[in-house]
């Protein structure tokens, strides 16, 4: 059986400068904030990483920051990103297993990420919100 790896971390941030500087200074983290046309994301590179943003050595993972959302309040805590060869089978299975297709903005459909790929967000069967993510081709 193939396994999917965990590719991926989001945490909330209610002060885009403030968590970089922290980030940066605690860590030594790559805080990069996106635009708004991105949702004002924040990438958050914690390894050394290839031309495409891929970490170079296995295990190690890049992350990210959204902007905090109080009328989410389910969606305020840190999640992973597992990625997916399939992200429609996959949310069949996710469903079938027990937990619930969250969706991206809109619910029961994932978001299409430019130059990233398919995103969508679901709840497992302990009431943690999760990612999965089908990459783009890079």
């Amino acid at each position: 059986m193939k396994m999917n790896p965990v590719v991926h971390f989001e945490m909330p941030a209610k002060n885009k400068k403030r968590v970089v500087k922290f980030y940066e200074s605690a860590f030594g983290w790559d805080m990069q904030i996106m635009g708004s046309e991105m949702g004002n994301y924040i990438l958050a590179t914690t390894s050394e990483s290839d031309k495409n943003g891929f970490p170079k050595k296995p295990g190690m993972i890049n992350g990210g920051f959204f902007e905090y959302n109080a009328k989410k309040p389910g969606f305020q805590k840190p999640s992973v990103v597992i990625s997916v060869d399939d992200i429609k089978k996959a949310m069949k299975k996710v469903t079938d297993a027990g937990g619930k297709v969250l969706g991206g903005q809109k619910p029961g459909i994932p978001d299409d990420i430019p130059g990233v790929g398919l995103y969508v967000s679901f709840i497992d069967s302990e009431g943690n919100r999760v990612g999965m993510l089908q990459p783009s081709q890079m």
